[in-house]
């Protein structure tokens, strides 16, 4: 049977059909699509010019211009890492261990061993969290650092016995987990304040939710964040650490700094950057 590329790849990409949309109108007692969008979109903001979207394309078509843009991108080396970092991975680790069909079956993929699989997966990522920061007790991962931190400043919120609002954040955090943290906070009704954790801890009159740190800085400086750690207890505040965990395989852990909960990123073991994640944050804390 004879293909028309055309065609063909219209009918997979554009969607339903002229019969099933009709078929799908008649259902919800519409005679057209434009009685169904005017019932459903407000007139304000609807469109009411022609989409200048041109003649469609053929699959080949359609690569060769997607070709033809992707080579207009510019690739440079990015040296300021801010939470996101280029990586390699070895072939015999990837093969070994990250493609190891051994992880969920050593014959046929049956339910019940991809699950015992998975699960062993999360117990040893759990278990390397907890080596590498010192604490107690971690979880199975989120989606980024960002939302580690946020979820860390709703813990202390709900543990917080006081009526306390404030929230410290320093500004040597990433710029994106300060922006999450923001959003985060407001409809909890709490207030943020970001600064230099040495100024403004010293001098701050009220006490705090919690404060938090980054270890490294955004920029990579180190420095010793034990006395900012010791200034948000005595603000009566949990102190929050988001490290870079592959630094704390050579400093300090959050438990040896005194810090009461640890979040941060394993994206720097070897998972790409894919414009935002996931990169499987961690949160960890003492019991």
């Amino acid at each position: 049977m004879l293909h028309n590329s055309q065609k063909d790849f219209i009918r997979r990409h554009i969607g339903p059909s002229d019969k099933d949309q009709q078929k799908m109108l008649k259902e919800l007692n519409f005679n057209n699509l434009d009685e169904l969008i005017n019932s459903t979109v407000p007139e304000k903001i609807q469109f009411k010019g022609e989409l200048n979207i041109g003649e469609s394309n053929s699959e080949y078509e359609a690569l060769r211009k997607l070709k033809a843009i992707s080579k207009k991108n510019t690739i440079y080396s990015n040296f300021i890492g801010m939470g996101y970092y280029g990586t390699y991975t070895p072939y015999v680790i990837l093969r070994n261990i990250l493609e190891n069909p051994g992880w969920y079956t050593s014959y046929t993929p049956y339910q019940p061993e991809v699950a015992q699989g998975r699960l062993e997966m999360l117990l040893n990522f759990q278990q390397m969290i907890v080596d590498f920061t010192g604490m107690d007790i971690a979880n199975a991962s989120l989606l980024d650092e960002s939302t580690a931190a946020a979820e860390a400043v709703g813990l202390s919120y709900r543990l917080n016995k006081s009526d306390c609002k404030l929230v410290f954040v320093s500004e040597n955090c990433h710029p994106q987990t300060i922006d999450l943290i923001k959003t985060r906070a407001e409809p909890m009704g709490l207030k943020v304040l970001v600064g230099n954790e040495d100024k403004v801890l010293k001098n701050l009159k009220e006490d705090v939710v919690c404060g938090i740190l980054q270890y490294p800085g955004t920029l990579g400086d180190i420095k010793d964040p034990s006395e900012s750690i010791s200034k948000i207890h005595k603000k009566n505040g949990k102190a929050i650490l988001a490290c870079d965990l592959l630094s704390l395989a050579k400093l300090k852990t959050p438990r040896e700094l005194g810090a009461d909960i640890a979040v941060g990123s394993s994206q720097r073991f070897g998972i790409p950057m894919g414009y935002g994640g996931p990169h499987a944050a961690f949160f960890c804390d003492k019991r």
